[in-house]
């Protein structure tokens, strides 16, 4: 399996959310995240993102009560 690049991780990483990535494709996402601090926290930079815009669209803000 070729190696992923960054470029190629970031993509995947913003699809996920967008569409079922298939088996080859999490595990290269996977592999390259755990060898790449950059990606992984990239990752993890979107996934507060998605979370953040989920809880706007409820209504909820976490401070306002």
């Amino acid at each position: 399996m070729k190696m992923m690049n960054c470029r190629d991780a970031a993509q995947l990483m913003s699809e996920r959310y967008e569409r079922t990535l298939s088996l080859r494709e999490r595990l290269s996402l996977r592999v390259h995240t755990a060898m790449c601090d950059g990606c992984s926290n990239y990752g993890k930079h979107l996934d507060v993102l998605r979370q953040a815009t989920a809880r706007l669209r409820e209504g909820k803000t976490g401070g306002d009560h």
